[in-house]
């Protein structure tokens, strides 16, 4: 087992990351105080892991299970009042933890409704995908999608502690195993080149899910990702460079419907459109947007957005995105392999030209 923490004074939490981790009862204990627990996951992974999590916590006061529809498209209000019912019906006092158990959905919204309940309750994640194992499920960023924009309703709200057990991948379709490596390329990306090229050769092990290279993407990722929120927990400048792409691609999980594509997907797209425009302003080689769109290719996830988007749908969807500020759109690009920028004059000429050109290709 591998242990990093997020340096966030007295909200500083570790990172587990191991196998059969969701058996460890004492460890999973020292993060539970008291006798009242609210399990919360979906239809999927619920038959998959909850009773053995179950008998790992051992018996409590109060134990509350709420299993929620499985897909982004119940990310909502209405599922966050679901949880808080049975929350309140229970009556869960302030001593209680929420954990979630489950992908990003389950996670960004159980982390929610504890950000909510009684002004703050504690939380713990134990995320079962690769996407919320290196990305959702570290940072204390919470929300649910509102219709006309991802993640526009929220709060931050830092778990106690986040357990990866990497045995979880072993289930994980192979499409959402994809759009999680959208998220572990990111890393290297935006922070850490040599990590990048380190993925560039050992995807074909990525892609047969071997232990020892899953773990070490999971662990690099999660510090890249750690690093960043201790030094901007709320994002006030640094912490957008984890955006890379996010802009481009929550447009398109927007337009096409929430759970069409892939978070992960749309990402991977986006970071191609965020590459070929840093390419254009001549910040890295041609050839890197290229070796880039092969390792997508890869991977098998999409590098052409989808073919029934406009340019203008774009626009308008980019304009709603949570990183415009005082009406400027701010956009991750990359100056170099491994550095990222936050840059705020994007023409809308530039980024018209651009999007059509990506959309002939779709």
């Amino acid at each position: 087992m591998h242990t990093l923490h997020v340096e966030l004074g007295e909200r500083s939490y570790p990172i587990y990351i191991g196998r059969d981790l969701l058996t460890d009862s004492e460890l999973l204990c020292q993060h539970l105080p008291g006798s009242q627990l609210v399990i919360v996951s979906n239809e999927t992974i619920a038959p998959l892991y909850l009773d053995r999590l179950r008998a790992a916590l051992g018996p409590r006061e109060l134990v509350t299970e709420v299993i929620l529809a499985d897909g982004e498209q119940y990310k909502t209000m209405a599922t966050l009042n679901e949880i808080l019912d049975r929350v309140m019906s229970d009556r869960h006092n302030r001593s209680t933890t929420l954990l979630a158990l489950g992908g990003g959905v389950v996670g960004d919204i159980t982390g929610f409704a504890a950000a909510c309940y009684q002004r703050g309750v504690n939380y713990v994640q134990v995320p079962t995908t690769l996407l919320s194992q290196v990305d959702s499920s570290v940072g204390g960023k919470t929300a649910v999608n509102h219709p006309q924009g991802k993640n526009m309703i929220g709060a931050f709200h830092q778990p106690r502690a986040v357990f990866i057990d990497i045995n979880t991948l072993q289930s994980l379709p192979a499409r959402e195993f994809a759009a999680g490596l959208a998220e572990v390329i990111k890393y290297g990306l935006i922070c850490d080149a040599p990590f990048y090229r380190w993925l560039q050769a050992h995807m074909p092990k990525l892609l047969a899910r071997e232990e020892a290279a899953l773990a070490e993407a999971i662990e690099r990722s999660c510090a890249c990702k750690a690093e960043v929120v201790a030094a901007d927990e709320r994002e006030g400048g640094l912490r957008a460079i984890l955006n890379l792409g996010h802009t481009f691609g929550h447009a398109i999980e927007t337009a096409q419907g929430y759970g069409s594509w892939l978070h992960g997907e749309a990402v991977a797209t986006g970071m191609l459109l965020a590459m070929e425009m840093s390419a254009r302003r001549g910040w890295i080689a041609r050839e890197e947007v290229a070796d880039f769109r092969q390792l997508l290719q890869t991977v098998q996830l999409p590098v052409a957005p989808p073919a029934d988007m406009t340019a203008d749908q774009f626009l308008d969807l980019m304009g709603r995105d949570k990183k415009v500020l005082d009406g400027t759109l701010r956009l991750i690009l990359l100056r170099d392999i491994g550095e990222a920028a936050i840059v705020a004059d994007a023409s809308e000429a530039e980024l018209t030209t651009l999007l059509e050109d990506a959309l002939q290709t779709a």
